[in-house]
């Protein structure tokens, strides 16, 4: 299972709301909500994509790694 506090945490760091990720994640800003609160589970495309945006590795979106670096 993601860590989906990361996914709240790296979006309010970065000053981004959530309707900003939810468009840039081409999704309903429902469906990203759920996703912020861990009632859905992030599907790997978005994990991805989101990484990617946030410059971050995937183990730490994720939860498995403390580390935001990216190797």
């Amino acid at each position: 299972m993601y860590c989906y506090h990361r996914v709240r945490d790296l979006r309010e760091d970065n000053d981004k709301t959530q309707r900003d990720i939810a468009s840039m994640l081409n999704m309903q800003l429902t469906v990203y909500q759920r996703y912020e609160r861990g009632e859905r589970e992030l599907p790997l495309w978005a994990a991805i994509k989101l990484a990617e945006y946030y410059h971050v590795s995937i183990d730490y979106l994720v939860g498995a790694s403390n580390s935001p670096k990216r190797i």
